[in-house]
């Protein structure tokens, strides 16, 4: 299974909203030369809530077929319909992705037998590796630890990218299942911990900003290294909270943008990082090393 630092990528956009397709390809070609061991488009960073049906499943075959299978790519496929994410994912599986990340259904909050069919639908639909993703801070939905169990023993769900920043938590969903589940961190401000106790990576919202950086600690902690690892993640301190000073991906896509390596494009309802933050931000960004 993948391990280290996953970037979930942003969608780079004109200011009209348009898809910048040549910045989604020069980020792809970024991310392989930086070390990032793989790809996450069309995931809450990458703006799924608002991109179509059509556009998501072109932005996953585009990166796929930039990569050329240097790195993994992980498609986003997750919805609140499980029609909606099992189509998503056999268009992802089409592609060519390598597996697929799936949010717990947001809005509608599902029960854990709910959530527990969803999945199982999804994997019997779709023969793909599949990361579960529980980030109850944007979806109102909480996969507990006993439900993930249930699920570990479904072949096709391999992972999960656990975003609560809950480190008891993980370590529960450790003991819980074993060897069945890989476990990522979904929460940048405590991802070297969270692989210091057993996780195998991150995937990151701060990779898209400092890539080589994010590599270089995942490789500590993972090996175990924590006086390294936390040595290297002091510098990304900034990053991890300045990237959430207003809703992700608003602070990050402008930090890219101040970098040079997207146009200045969201899609409604995000809008562009208030002014008070670009100061904040801009010095997280020189002190990780991302801008001079």
């Amino acid at each position: 299974m993948i391990s280290g630092s996953i970037v979930a990528l942003v969608t780079p956009m004109f200011e009209d909203g348009s898809i910048d397709w040549e910045s989604l390809d020069a980020l792809a070609e970024w991310h392989v030369d930086s070390g990032t061991a793989a790809i996450v488009p069309v995931g809450t960073t990458g703006e799924s809530a608002t991109i179509a049906v059509p556009e998501h499943c072109k932005i996953v075959k585009r990166v796929v077929d930039k990569v050329k299978g240097r790195i993994p790519v992980i498609a986003g496929t997750g919805a609140n319909a499980t029609s909606e994410a099992i189509e998503l994912t056999a268009a992802a599986k089409d592609a060519g992705a390598d597996a697929c990340l799936l949010v717990t259904p947001y809005y509608n909050k599902p029960t854990q037998e709910g959530l527990f069919r969803h999945y199982e639908a999804i994997a019997a639909a779709v023969d793909i590796p599949q990361v579960l993703y529980n980030v109850p801070g944007r979806t109102a939905c909480d996969m507990l630890p006993e439900t993930v169990k249930r699920l570990s023993a479904i072949e096709q769900v391999v992972a999960i990218k656990e975003a609560t920043g809950d480190l008891a938590r993980t370590v529960k969903i450790l003991e819980l299942c074993g060897a069945d589940m890989v476990i990522y961190s979904g929460d940048d401000a405590t991802a070297c911990d969270l692989m210091l106790n057993g996780a195998k990576g991150t995937i990151s919202v701060t990779a898209n900003v400092a890539p080589s950086q994010m590599a270089a600690m995942c490789d500590a902690a993972i090996a175990g290294k924590a006086n390294e690892a936390h040595g290297l993640d002091e510098l990304l301190l900034g990053l991890h909270a300045g990237l959430f000073l207003e809703s992700n991906p608003i602070p990050v896509k402008w930090a890219l943008m101040e970098m040079g390596k997207i146009e200045k494009g969201i899609r409604l309802p995000l809008t562009q990082l208030a002014s008070e933050y670009h100061q904040p931000v801009r010095l997280a960004m020189r002190q990780a090393g991302a801008l001079s």
